[in-house]
């Protein structure tokens, strides 16, 4: 009778010559020189049973014999880590012994209906199995069909051409348990491309020979010639067709099963998940103590504690709870806060347990721990809904220390924002922090708790925040109105309705009442960012002339930078410049100091990354604010690095000079204000009120403030993946950063000289392990990367004169980079071949041309420094 799938003659022995190889490499690697194995071995394949209803509905036996294991490419022996090795060595008595046993197969139509075997055979034998057995399934007609075999349940396309058929596996469509994660932000991630397909060529009706191929290829978004591929290879062909044993007689499938073997049971193709046990792992204690002296404060910018902190993690990943804790608790205060960080970075339920019971938040003296704790779980890779429980109960409960109470509900914005990016809005405990936050912005008294509600708006970025941000932006003074204002400029420019600019253009042009200049910039700015409108744009230009002197510079500079690095806006304001031309040349040649401006620190292929830095002086020469910003973004995604604001106002008095208009009442202040990777932290107060400042004034040592310093978790991408041939593969990509940003304020009244210096110092490592796990041997290659660098950027201001004299220097020192690929395979018993690989090189230290009028400015500063000696008192 006519079948649609491969059909066996009776009384037949089918001899096959089976292998399953596996490649592990770099992408653009020629599998020659990869590391991997094949596993090669006969298969013998009869009919045992035919439906007699049903000519299509066959019992196949498959038995595995003679089996090898070798080297995937030739290797002299020195090299060969198989050498001298019986098969039986290898892979084990009772493993080799497990692989030999057959199984059977009910193939219906062509597809694999059952699958027996042996209920208790370890996993990893089971697995190599189900990888031959699903190379059996084949539909002999063209056409789609959703269809389950080793890889799960899977979209496949069969092409028929006489007696060859192609089989194409949607692996994206599998579904199959995934563990693993990845990171929250797309240009700190890896991406994975995956294809399958197999070819078969038949004979008589039946198979001839299969050759099956499947890729993974791995990249790391941010630099993409870093990755890796896995290929899996499988070969079936028939050497001979012998006779063979009779048909089994008989109507049921069971009652057959039975008659062979007792113990077969139908078991799932679908792969079932193994691990591979570590034999020689060291503790999670015996890890810390190797690594501990690159944990050292003064130590944190350079790329082995980058290296350390990302290892602990994941022996910190492995642990439990109470040997997590036993390393917190006997740990000195110096080395602490370094494993806190690395232990919330952890993201697993012990770790998370572990750290909430060691941390007291009704204890004053280990505020430093909670806070690091706290920025920790801001910057997690891949936080859960537990994480914002857990933060929103102990934001209920007694917290001792005012900053920490502040720092916690920040962050618990920043989680919001990062469980709603991954779809997560509608969970409880997401409702639940949400409803808190905007209930008690709405109800805040004092201003302390305003501000703090504020930023953690600023970090949640809820669309149902924003009529409360305009009204806190245009309705209250100066520092709430300013956090207001800064958290809309964070909205995606497609929230930003009719109502936010209409209230932006009434703030700028002060249409209600007096606002600050900080204000009115970060409103303009606002606008102009978010596609304006021809009259908006007009307006805009209209008042630059009207304005006070600095802001007018500062205005000036804003268009100009937006038409120099051609930003959306370029094109309306270039249009409104051409029809103003008769009356513009008096306005736009305004004097003063403040300025914008922005350029490129790196342009690559894959990602590039700029820097921001805008400047506002009052009339008397004293800051206002600065604001440093370094953006990083690729095709389809962006990502705010870094932004450092240092904010002043209210210190004419110092200088004895004449306050601006509407800033005559201004209290005495001066702080700072950081953004790092998307998350807004605590800012931190410099001085406030006057005699703060004059005590603070005379004791001015110029000593850096510290501002950020730690070690974050930036890459986080661990994925597991079934071959199908058996094996199981895992991918595992870590990117650490070290970070030590300072930054302080100093004058000097004897030369009238104030000066701001941020050092930014950090390091990076990036680690990517891709390895194949058969139960006997694992291939894999390690990619390493590490970078350290420092970026410094120093305003010198002298106020002697008008207009006063300002200079901005912003370097990068010469940085060492590193890379090393090495590529291994290794047996359980500790014999192992690698082949490495490494590349290191100095990256030039960097200048940044801010502008031309800058330049100029700094000659006089430098001249003028070297004429009079400048000592700070």
């Amino acid at each position: 009778g006519h079948t649609t799938g491969p059909s066996l003659n009776n009384d037949k022995l089918y001899k096959f010559a089976y292998s399953a190889e596996v490649y592990v490499d770099q992408v653009k690697a020629s599998l020659q020189k990869s590391a991997g194995y094949r596993i090669s071995s006969g298969v013998d394949v009869n009919l045992l049973w035919r439906n007699p209803d049903n000519d299509d509905d066959q019992l196949v036996k498959v038995m595995i014999r003679d089996v090898r294991v070798e080297n995937v490419n030739e290797r002299p022996a020195a090299k060969n880590i198989f050498t001298g090795k019986s098969t039986e060595k290898i892979i084990g008595k009772e493993y080799l012994e497990a692989l030999q046993r057959p199984i059977v197969l009910e193939l219906v139509r062509g597809k694999v209906k059952n699958f027996y075997s042996y209920q208790n055979e370890p996993g990893f034998t089971q697995n190599i199995k189900r990888g031959l057995a699903s190379l059996f399934q084949l539909q002999l007609h063209s056409g789609a069909s959703r269809e389950v075999d080793i890889s799960g349940k899977c979209n496949t396309t069969y092409h028929v051409r006489q007696d060859q058929v192609t089989k194409v596996k949607a692996l994206d469509s599998c579904e199959i348990e995934k563990q693993g994660f990845t990171s929250h932000n797309e240009i700190l991630d890896v991406s994975t491309k995956a294809t399958s397909a197999t070819i078969y060529v038949l004979e008589d009706s039946f198979i001839k020979s299969i050759k099956a191929e499947e890729n993974y290829v791995l990249l790391l978004n941010s630099r993409r010639k870093t990755g890796a591929k896995i290929v899996s290879k499988q070969r079936l062909e028939l050497k001979s067709v012998q006779a063979g044993p009779g048909l089994i007689a008989g109507k049921q499938v069971a009652s057959i099963i039975k008659i062979l073997d007792s113990s077969y049971v139908a078991v799932t193709l679908v792969a079932e998940p193994v691990k591979s046990e570590c034999k020689k792992c060291p503790s999670l204690s015996e890890h810390w103590q190797s690594i501990r002296e690159h944990m050292h404060p003064e130590k944190l910018s350079k790329a082995e504690a980058a290296r350390s902190f990302l290892s602990f993690i994941q022996s910190i990943r492995k642990a439990t709870k109470e040997e997590i804790l036993q390393i917190i608790r006997s740990e000195n205060k110096e080395l602490l806060p370094q494993v806190v960080d690395a232990v919330t970075s952890a993201q697993t339920p012990a770790s998370l347990e572990a750290i909430l019971e060691f941390l007291d938040f009704k204890d004053t003296s280990t505020s430093t721990l909670q806070e690091r704790f706290l920025y920790a779980c801001g910057f997690a890779s891949h936080p859960n809904e537990m994480l914002l429980k857990s933060l929103t109960a102990k934001f209920k409960g007694d917290i001792a220390n005012e900053e920490i109470r502040e720092t916690l509900v920040i962050v618990m914005g920043a989680l919001i924002r990062k469980l709603c990016d991954r779809e997560g809005c509608k969970l409880p405990a997401v409702v639940e922090a949400k409803r808190l936050i905007l209930n008690r912005l709405e109800k805040a008294k004092k201003d302390d708790n305003v501000r703090m509600y504020l930023l953690a708006v600023k970090n949640a970025l809820l669309p149902e925040a924003i009529p409360l941000l305009l009204k806190y932006a245009e309705s209250e003074e100066g520092p709430i109105s300013n956090v207001a204002a800064t958290a809309l400029q964070r909205y995606d420019p497609s929230f930003l309705t009719k109502e936010v600019k209409e209230t932006m253009n009434r703030i700028y042009h002060q249409n209600r009442k007096v606002h600050e200049k900080t204000v009115r910039t970060t409103a303009a700015a606002i606008i102009l960012n978010s596609n304006p409108s021809y009259m908006e744009v007009k307006n805009i230009l209209l008042s630059i002339g009207e304005l006070p002197l600095e802001m007018n510079k500062y205005m000036l500079s804003m268009i100009q930078d937006i038409l120099h690095f051609e930003m959306p806006s370029s094109k309306t304001v270039r249009q409104v410049l051409k029809d103003m031309r008769t009356h513009n040349y008096d306005r736009f040649s305004r004097m003063g100091s403040s300025s914008a401006y922005s350029g490129y620190i790196t342009r690559g292929p894959d990602v590039s990354s700029t820097y921001s830095l805008d400047i506002l002086y009052s009339g008397s020469g004293i800051l206002r604010r600065s604001n440093m910003n370094i953006h990083i973004f690729d095709r389809n995604a962006e990502l705010h690095a870094s932004q450092v604001v240092i904010e002043a106002q209210g210190l004419e008095s110092i200088i004895a000079a004449t306050p601006d208009e509407g800033e005559e009442n201004l209290d005495s202040f001066a702080g700072m204000s950081a953004i790092l990777f998307d998350v807004q932290l605590r800012p931190v107060t410099f001085f406030q009120g006057y005699g703060d400042l004059m005590s603070k004034m005379f004791s001015a040592t110029g000593d850096p403030i510290n501002v950020v310093k730690g070690l974050i978790l930036l890459t986080d991408y661990s994925q597991e993946i079934q071959l199908q041939s058996g094996p199981r593969a895992s991918a595992e990509f870590l990117g650490g950063l070290a970070i030590d940003i300072s930054g302080g304020m100093e004058f000097s009244l004897w030369y009238r000289e104030s000066k701001t210096n941020i050092k930014n110092r950090v390091a990076v490592f990036i680690a990517g392990n891709t390895e194949v796990d058969s139960f006997f041997i694992k291939t894999g290659i390690e990619t390493t990367l590490e970078v350290e660098t420092t970026l410094d950027f120093i305003s010198t201001v002298q106020f002697s004169q008008y207009p006063f004299l300002v200079c901005m220097q912003m370097d990068r020192v010469e940085s060492p980079f590193r890379r090393y690929v090495t590529k291994y395979e290794s047996l359980p018993s500790g014999r192992r071949y690698t082949a490495r690989r490494g590349k290191a090189e100095l990256l030039p230290g960097n200048e940044y041309p801010l502008h031309q009028e800058n330049s100029n400015m700094c000659r006089v500063v430098v001249s003028a420094k070297s004429d009079s000696s400048s000592n700070w008192f």
